[in-house]
């Protein structure tokens, strides 16, 4: 148990763009031929289907997990946990220059969050591969992370040396719960590899062929209070609710490609689409939407959050042949509060509209 390795899977970026495979791949060789960690390749994690193998893949691995893609951290984490690949947060150092200059307090989850379910005790390490634009890099911070894993393992086996109860000892050896309710394994073949990784000395291939790409939302659950303003104000059948009447994405497939408009509506920043070049609704950490301190389309006439957010569900509908709604469906209730108190923002907004321009 002490020599099991760390998996490392990188997925692989939508286009067949020569400069991020050769990135992809040179990151893949040194790592097979270090020979430290257990590598995978999947194609763009945004895009697999639950039962595609390299999900199922995904699914088989019982410990501690590095994720390399071309999405924001937070995305692949919540991409993973909504199909039931779930850890604790593993923190790595390897940051963009973007992240870098969030507040950590910004990072702190919502104190009303519902919180992700049933969380096993390993480390998920999601890490953005636009970070860098070198191998050496994401090595570097790879080993750090395996060299970390190896030191818990470490203090790990030396509670069990001592005397640990049955329970104790049960939670050790399955971190986690993967089974059907038959004791078998759900995916894989229980030992945490496919079965085409009998060797360890290559990194396995899990492509099987193209895949298509995908539009829907991901749900983050550490920034979710479970409001159902979403659910509210999708009217193609997206959402849904499971047996804890928690919201959840139920038809993914009937999300309408481009379209971001219930992140817009989103309270708390917690609805992610990946694809979307805006980063706060592709996952970046950054603030919210449509809670920006400075409201600018307060200053230039732009329509605010919720308005482009009902003027892209009123264009879906149309093309789906039924009537445009505007804002009278769905708007959140929030709106309807009362203002807030007059501060220094207000006399800022006032004295540019006194401005001759």
């Amino acid at each position: 148990m002490a020599g099991q390795r760390i998996t490392v899977v990188i997925s692989q970026a939508q286009s067949k763009n020569p400069q991020l495979r050769a990135l992809e791949e040179d990151i893949a060789t040194q790592l097979m031929l270090d020979g430290k960690v257990e590598v995978s390749l999947v194609p763009h994690l945004y895009d697999l289907t639950t039962d595609h193998p390299g999900m199922l893949f995904l699914k088989s691995v019982p410990g501690d997990l590095i994720v390399l893609s071309w999405l924001y951290p937070r995305a692949s984490r919540w991409i993973l946990d909504r199909n039931g690949i779930s850890g604790q947060e593993g923190k790595s150092e390897l940051k963009s220059e973007e992240e870098e200059e969030v507040d950590e307090e910004e990072l702190q989850p919502s104190a009303n969050a519902i919180g992700a379910r049933d969380v096993p005790n390993r480390k998920i390490y999601t890490i953005d591969l636009r970070a860098r634009d070198q191998a050496a890099d994401f090595l570097g911070e790879i080993q750090r992370i395996a060299n970390s894993a190896s030191v818990q393992t470490v203090e790990l086996l030396d509670w069990i040396g001592g005397t640990p109860r049955p329970d104790q000892m049960q939670q050790y050896l399955n971190p986690q719960k993967n089974e059907n309710g038959n004791g078998q394994p759900v995916n894989g073949n229980g030992n945490g590899h496919s079965p085409a990784d009998s060797n360890g000395h290559r990194p396995i291939d899990l492509e099987s062929g193209p895949v298509k790409r995908r539009w829907y939302p991901v749900i983050d659950y550490s920034r979710c209070t479970n409001c159902m303003e979403c659910i509210d104000f999708c009217l193609f059948g997206v959402y849904g609710v499971d047996g804890a009447e928690r919201i959840l994405v139920e038809q993914q497939d009937n999300c309408k490609k481009g379209c971001p408009a219930c992140s817009r509506v989103c309270p708390e920043n917690a609805i992610i689409f990946p694809g979307h070049k805006t980063p706060a609704i592709a996952g970046s950490e950054e603030g919210g939407i449509g809670n920006l301190k400075i409201d600018l389309s307060k200053l230039f006439g732009a329509p605010s959050a919720m308005e482009l957010a009902a003027q892209e569900r009123d264009t879906e509908l149309v093309a789906d042949g039924r009537d445009a709604v505007g804002m009278t469906v769905g708007i959140p209730k929030r709106q309807d509060s009362q203002p807030q108190k007059r501060d220094q923002l207000d006399d800022l907004i006032d004295g540019l509209d006194d401005l001759d321009f």
